[in-house]
Parts: structure tokens; sequence; C-alpha cells
């Protein structure tokens, strides 16, 4: 091998030490541990020039070299391709999410099996609304004056509202507006969906027209985005078991976690279900995250994209391992909820 690929492979050796041990590694150690076929001089001039590049760093006098987040970008983008996880394991994944039973319980077993997989935070964007389309509306009479609404769209969400009508209302009368509804918003996404329902007052025969409008202003409100739901977090706690990972900036960490906009914020770019995504350090826009990599994708298909999910951890993180586990789960959950 020439020079450069010989220096990066001393860095990765210098990776995978440290993300393993937590401890600076020496050119000694690179030696003994790792097939370099090098002496030690060798490695020593090697690591001098990482240093000098900036790829690698003594954080005090007489210690072994850690990566610095450019060296770990560099490890990152020398990755040919994400090392699939092993039978053993996907079944285990396919087995545990298969066993869900609505979309709130998908995004809880996802959440959970990523942070066991990958002993970080994980988190799960509910799919987007706005790309979601109706499945079905059901309009069911509560009593003779109130109306229970459950708007179904091809995720798997259900919403219900009651609506207050004022008035009493025929059996058949509640099967019409089951019809109206259906017939005008399946198949529609629910940012077309909304525009839809807004119009119906005017189209509604006049001795429906004052209960389609209280409908029709309940299930508006159904239709647009909630988020105070759009993501579940999993696994706050790992990052509690290597504070030493996060110098003074821990509980700053857990606060940027606590707020939604910030996570959301770091997997608004993951639109592709087939490409996983790594921020790492500095590059993360957030102040507060930038002792923190994020491992992020989106999940869906192609043509559907509903959402993203991803892990965070410090920057001394199993970058492999974790792209592995998000590329395998992310696969799944598509799979699983754009099949139903």
């Amino acid at each position: 091998m020439n020079a450069d690929e010989r220096r990066f492979e001393v860095l990765r050796a210098i990776v995978a030490d440290y993300v393993s041990n937590q401890e600076p590694v020496g050119s000694k150690a690179l030696v003994e541990r790792h097939n370099l076929g090098v002496s030690s001089a060798t490695v020593r001039n090697d690591m001098a020039s990482l240093e000098e590049d900036g790829y690698i760093t003594q954080p005090h006098t007489s210690a072994g070299r850690v990566p610095t987040d450019k060296g770990y970008r560099l490890f990152v983008d020398r990755l040919s391709e994400v090392k699939p996880l092993s039978p053993a394991e996907r079944k285990a994944i396919h087995s545990f999410l298969e066993g869900a039973y609505d979309l709130d319980d998908v995004l809880r077993r996802s959440v959970r099996l990523l942070a066991q997989l990958t002993r970080q935070v994980a988190v799960v964007q509910y799919p987007t609304l706005s790309r979601s389309t109706v499945r079905h509306i059901e309009v069911l009479a509560i009593t003779p004056a109130r109306l229970m609404l459950v708007l179904i769209t091809d995720t798997g969400r259900v919403d219900q509202r009651s609506v207050d009508l004022g008035d009493v209302i025929t059996e058949e009368n509640v099967a019409r507006m089951r019809t109206m509804l259906n017939s005008a918003l399946v198949g529609k996404r629910l940012s077309d969906a909304s525009a839809e329902v807004a119009e119906l007052p005017d189209r509604a025969p006049a001795e429906l027209r004052d209960v389609v409008l209280r409908v029709s202003t309940v299930l508006i409100e159904s239709l647009v985005e909630h988020p105070e739901e759009r993501l579940v977090l999993g696994g706050t706690a790992n990052l509690t078991r290597n504070v030493a990972d996060f110098p003074g900036s821990l509980r700053q960490v857990l606060e940027a976690l606590e707020e939604q906009v910030v996570v959301l914020k770091l997997l608004a770019a993951a639109r592709d279900p087939g490409t996983v995504l790594v921020h790492i350090g500095e590059e993360n826009e957030a102040a507060e995250m930038r002792s923190t990599s994020v491992v992020s994708i989106g999940y869906g298909s192609r043509d559907n994209l509903l959402g993203g999910m991803g892990v965070v951890g410090p920057t001394r993180m199993d970058y492999p391992g974790t792209m592995a586990a998000v590329l395998a789960v992310a696969g799944y959950v598509g799979e699983i909820l754009t099949s139903r």
C-alpha cells in the first residue's frame, strides 16, 4: 500500500481502539494489536502526519492520540458500504417489529430496538401527515345529536374526533355523511384533503349543510400537523454511561434532546430511505449538539418518504455498527408501514 493508504489504516486502527477502550492510543499498542506490517517508528511518523493534518490529536502530554471530528469524518467517508447485520440480527428485528399492532406501537418498538442495538439515544419522527393519504373515514352516531369521526391514513395513523351537532341526525343521514366524506377524501393526500373538506358544505344538500359544516370544521383540525406528537425518543439514559464523552456538555445535550425542534432539525436532511447520513461534532447546526454525532436515515419508500429516524450519541461511536442498525430498522419500519 502507498503512504496515504497506510496512514489511513493507522487512523482506522486508532478509531477502532479508541471507540472500544475510551483510552488514547499509542504507537506501541497499535503495532501490538493490529497487523499493520510496519515498525513502531513508521507508525509514529504516520501518527505525526495524521496529527499535523488534523485527523488525530493528543489530549494531554505523554498520552496517546484520539481521533478528531475530521478524523472520524474521513473514517466514515471511507467506509465502502454499510456492513449488513447478521441473518440472526435481522430475523430478531423483523420478529420484534412485525408484532406491532398499530403505528404508535411500530414507532415505540423501533425506538426501543434502535436504542438497544446501538446503546445510544434513538429518535423516530412520526409520518408527516401532509405526505399521508386518507384510507378511510368512519362516521358513527354516539348519540342522536353527536357524531364520532375516525380518520385512518395509509400510514396507519388513527385520529378520532367528536362533533356536537346541535340537532338530531337520522341513521340514514349518518350513512350519507359517511359516503360523502369517503367519496371526497379517500386516496387524497392530507394536504389536499383539507382543501377538499373546506368545500364540502357548499356542495352538501340543503338539509345536511349545517351538519356538514360542523363536521368539516372538526375534520380540518385532524388534517393539519400535530407538532406535539411528531417524535418518539428512547434510550436517553444511555448517554449517561460515559459522561467523559461529553466534557461539560452532557446536560446541554440532554436539554437539547427535549426540544423537539432541535431533534427535528437533526433529522431534516434524512430524505432518502437508502442513504445513511452521519453528522459529526461541529457539523451539527445546534451548538448544544456539537459533542455528539447523529446517524440518520429516511424511512418509507423512495416514492413515499414517511419521516426520519436516527441515533444520537458521542462522537466516540461505533459508526459501522450504528449505521448498519439504523439502516436495517428503517428498512423494516418502512416496509411494515407502506404495506399496511
